[in-house]
């Protein structure tokens, strides 16, 4: 794969839903309610239910396995959140926009810049995935 500084990877948009949240709290284990309950985030002062965090850092890593073709290139991932995604109790849900680009390539690896904004608001800072690119 010929990567270079600059490279724009593919864009995502994701729905969360709280269907997405049921599965994916079934598949992790995370019952908290804030995740599918507007009563439980109310009563701790959130203006309703949120996404799983590791949801959305998750989904945001698919942009790069995407592109790479191989989730076994990405080498590194971390993320730090900004923001909660609400996910409103309907069908559509929170419309979720992620976006990749190559800022550093060397021996082999490159470093992508992972964006991802909810309604226009960036949701995690400093989304940063190393993959291999040999």
């Amino acid at each position: 794969m010929s990567v270079e500084v600059g490279t724009e990877l593919p864009r995502l948009a994701v729905h969360l839903t709280r269907e997405t949240a049921v599965r994916y709290a079934g598949a992790s284990g995370d019952f908290n309610p804030i995740h599918y309950s507007d009563f439980y985030a109310r009563a701790l002062g959130l203006e309703g239910c949120i996404a799983h965090g590791m949801l959305t850092m998750g989904t945001a890593l698919r942009v790069v396995t995407d592109w790479a073709g191989d989730p076994a290139k990405v080498r590194s991932y971390g993320v730090r959140f900004t923001k909660p995604v609400p996910v409103p109790d309907d069908a559509e849900g929170a419309l979720v926009e992620f976006a990749g680009r190559v800022t550093k390539v060397a021996d082999g690896v490159a470093t992508v810049a992972i964006d991802a904004l909810c309604d226009g608001v960036k949701v995690l800072g400093s989304a940063t995935a190393e993959v291999s690119v040999d």
